[in-house]
């Protein structure tokens, strides 16, 4: 309570939540979107242990945040009172760095520091933990505990000169304390001789590709600098995560066909991207081909892989530096981009295709494609699901640099309605769409209630199947048996409608078109919107779990 009310007069914008899983996911958007730290506040034990999901995702995404966390009065640590639990053996494995404050002097130093880590190196969130009487008025905390009593005989006395000297050590020196100031965000730095070795590498490859991860969006106000490097370079890219929408509709952007041109590359570069599951651990890379990787993290550089050329730094910086130093019309793979397009051209005529299958209710790939064509230039999209968003993913395409949200690669669901508030507060000139499976708008379909009372227009569009299709389609293969991953075609668009948005139901795809133009009129008109829409079964992802 003291932060938010004295957020306001500074002019802070405190936004609540019915979650606090939900504050995390929005303070990691901001992060991801904006140029500065995302702030999530919650209350101590519970309210703590709420957000460790949340929390270990934005760790694995290398996103930056500050967790401001409550915590039981200094004084009471360990007797027994409310929700007093060892927060910090629970938190620190999560974060890059977990402190106390300890006195109220110690406030603006113990911030600054963490603003500072939290962007500097591999960035992720850190905890600040505030016990409870390091945030009210001096007088108030004296009164709680009692310090003003006389006490009777020794004993008395000795306990409230403890009790004084302690409340004296917690406020002592507050007001003479430096003023804030921003301490200097670091992260390791590329050579000019690394970035001359990957020139020269270049200059030499027939078939190079260029893989980029989140990791070179983190600097958010270079992204339009970063495209503009890329398309200098000419290489054939393939995007994921935060790097989604990057080029736009360039045509040097490709979606399809990402394992075989990597199994027939002869140059490979990794600007943020692990060998990880996403590229079956290293595997996915053909052995002759060079490997140049570049991370943050010196851990990721060689993971599952052994690189030609690894530079521990800023893969977006990296990028700008050897698109700055390559000569335009010196790429000699106009053949090899011309093949790559043609067999991406021939997998987006199969999914053109397979939207005009008949599957019962509403074909998944014909609704993704009717987004699609409704996505206006200035858009955000949120992806939290499964089998529909990664089907999704296939067909709508975002639009511009730092336009799409996904968990990144904790495959977190629960994401979306934090993602998409984040998305809204920062982006309130653009039309947030938040794409949910049935299965994970289970996880935040109350922030509905946040989105009405903060008079934020987010469209979600359900796609509903009433399964978890994506474990549903493996396992009744497998084991012949659907247990636990059924569920009812819930009126999602009812209980939206409960928590104050709007609600629209489409059963057949006649009704689809119609369905999302309303959607956007009524987000236009400042109304957050819940399209439920009913799937029905395709084996359009058949064989695409990752382990």
């Amino acid at each position: 309570s003291p932060i938010f009310v004295a957020a306001g007069p500074l002019g802070i914008d405190v936004v609540d939540v019915r979650d606090e899983a939900t504050a995390v996911f929005a303070a990691d958007a901001v992060s991801r979107l904006g140029d500065g730290v995302g702030v999530a506040a919650v209350t101590a034990g519970p309210g703590v242990t709420n957000t460790i999901t949340a929390v270990k995702n934005a760790q694995l995404a290398h996103s930056p945040l500050v967790l401001l966390g409550g915590a039981t009065a200094t004084m009471l640590k360990g007797r027994g009172a409310l929700q007093d639990i060892d927060q910090m053996a629970l938190i620190r494995p999560h974060v890059k760095r977990a402190t106390v404050v300890r006195r109220v002097r110690e406030i603006t130093s113990t911030l600054e520091r963490a603003f500072a880590e939290a962007q500097s190196g591999v960035p992720g969130p850190v905890f600040v933990e505030f016990p409870v009487d390091l945030l009210y008025p001096e007088e108030m905390v004296r009164e709680w505990y009692g310090t003003a009593g006389s006490g009777r005989g020794l004993r008395g006395w000795l306990q409230q000169w403890y009790l004084n000297r302690h409340v004296r050590r917690l406020f002592g020196g507050a007001w003479g304390a430096p003023a804030a100031r921003p301490r200097e965000v670091s992260y390791p730095r590329h050579s000019a001789a690394q970035v001359e070795k990957a020139v020269q590498e270049l200059a030499v490859a027939e078939r190079p590709v260029l893989l980029i991860g989140s990791q070179a969006l983190l600097d958010a106000s270079q992204a339009q600098a970063l495209q503009g490097a890329v398309l200098r370079l000419g290489v054939p890219t393939f995007l994921s995560g935060m790097a989604r929408g990057l080029l736009g509709r360039e045509p040097l952007y490709l979606r399809h066909g990402r394992t075989k041109a990597l199994k027939e590359a002869d140059l490979i570069l990794l600007a943020g991207v692990p060998c990880d599951f996403r590229l079956n651990y290293g595997r996915s890379l053909s052995r002759q081909a060079t490997v140049i990787s570049v991370n943050r993290s010196s851990r990721a550089l060689r993971q599952n892989c052994r690189p030609n050329l690894a530079s521990q730094a800023d893969p977006g910086a990296f990028l700008r530096a050897l698109g700055a130093r390559w000569e335009r019309g010196s790429a000699p793979w106009a053949g090899w981009l011309e093949r790559l397009q043609a067999r991406n051209a021939g997998r987006e005529e199969q999914i053109a295709a397979q939207t005009q299958e008949e599957t019962g209710y509403v074909n998944p790939l014909y609704l993704c494609q009717e987004i699609e064509a409704r996505l206006p230039e200035n858009s955000v999209l949120v992806g939290d699901g499964g089998d529909f968003v990664a089907t999704a993913s296939y067909i709508v395409r975002p639009r511009r640099p730092l336009s799409w949200l996904d968990p990144g690669p904790f495959g977190t669901l629960g994401v979306g309605a934090g993602f998409a508030l984040g998305a809204r507060l920062m982006r309130p000139e653009a039309e947030v769409w938040l794409l949910y499976g049935d299965g994970s708008a289970g996880y935040s379909l109350a922030e509905f209630d946040t989105f009405a009372r903060h008079n934020l227009p987010v469209i979600a569009v359900v796609g509903t199947d009433g399964s978890w299709a994506q474990i549903a389609r493996e396992q009744v293969e497998i084991f012949g048996d659907s247990v636990a991953t059924e569920l009812a075609r819930t009126d999602y668009h009812i209980v939206a409608e409960g928590y104050g948005g709007e609600g629209l139901l489409v059963s057949k795809e006649s009704e689809v078109g119609p369905c999302l133009d309303e959607a956007q009129r009524l987000a236009r008109e400042g109304r957050p919107v819940l399209v439920n829409v009913l799937l029905g079964e395709s084996d359009f992802r058949k064989g695409s779990i990752s382990i």
